[in-house]
């Protein structure tokens, strides 16, 4: 009674028209008063917001693990469960990998060599960490990529395209039709934002006025500016997809949470127990008719 008091008190009555304007905030508030409850907007999962994890970057890049949180799923926010299938998981060291492969805009292509490949747990494919000069750094690693090799790296739109190796970066514009590329830039100046899942590779189709056109993993195409930077060949670990499970439990270490309950096993229509066929049998004929008894009414 206290709480309809309350909200009554904060509504203006108008005689004419008989009808109550209500005060939001006061209405908020008795409601919340009433429930006890608190008034939180739930984000929607996607629009590239990640609940499975979050990193601690440092100000300076830095091949060094990085320390990360594990969300489970749920809001850092909120602490509220946002995505359902994220839960569990071993601990796994991230490592910055990254995204920008600048070289020289004119003059030879600049030289690194790979020092070591490496797996990361928290990505499909394998990293490789590959020194420049002083620098070092981690790129993702292509499919034969092996240690000691050269990559190159440039920023030059010759007249006749280059021959690339695996592993080295070069503009759509001077690379030839046909190529398979990963790490594509998905604007002039950006980080690389496309084609970062294991074995996955993008294919140059054709050229015409200063756009090239790509086909993406997913089949679709799309023109992109000349200038664009990209990594030549196929992305490492390609039996990613093949991988065997073997377990539920393989399926909890790899931070995946089960659908509990909304699977049973004699219960719907790929639920249903498989039982065994029994045996052969016989159709066995219909049982015959018993003969009836005839009885003499007749006196003899």
């Amino acid at each position: 009674m206290n709480n309809i008091t309350r909200l009554l008190a904060n509504c203006t009555l108008n005689t004419t028209r008989c009808h109550l304007k209500y005060n939001a905030a006061a209405l908020t508030a008795a409601i919340q008063l009433r429930g006890k409850c608190k008034v939180v907007v739930k984000p929607a999962p996607g629009a590239g917001q990640q609940f499975r994890r979050t990193v601690h970057y440092p100000e300076e890049y830095t091949v060094a693990p990085l320390k990360i949180t594990h969300l489970a799923g749920r809001d850092p926010v909120t602490g509220r469960l946002v995505a359902k299938g994220i839960g569990g998981g071993i601990k796994q060291k991230f490592h910055w990998v990254k995204w920008v492969r600048d070289g020289p805009s004119e003059g030879p292509p600049q030289e690194e060599r790979v020092l070591q490949i490496l797996d990361d747990g928290c990505r499909t494919a394998k990293i490789a960490l590959v020194g420049v000069g002083d620098e070092l750094k981690y790129i993702l690693a292509t499919e034969n990529m092996k240690v000691g090799d050269i990559i190159k790296t440039s920023r030059v739109i010759p007249r006749i395209p280059v021959r690339p190796n695996e592993g080295d970066a070069y503009p759509l514009g001077a690379l030839p039709v046909g190529t398979r590329i990963h790490n594509l830039e998905k604007n002039p100046g950006y980080p690389f934002h496309l084609i970062h899942s294991a074995g996955t590779y993008g294919t140059i189709l054709r050229k015409f006025d200063d756009k090239v056109v790509v086909q993406l993993p997913s089949k679709r195409e799309f023109a992109f500016d000349r200038i664009c930077m990209a990594t030549v060949g196929r992305l490492s670990n390609i039996e990613h997809n093949k991988e065997h499970i073997g377990s539920a439990q393989r399926m909890r270490l790899l931070g995946n949470r089960p659908r509990s309950g909304l699977w049973k096993r004699k219960e719907g229509k790929h639920g249903r127990k498989i039982r065994k066929l029994p045996p052969m049998s016989l159709a066995t004929p219909p049982p015959k008719k018993k003969e009836e008894i005839i009885q003499l009414t007749l006196n003899l």
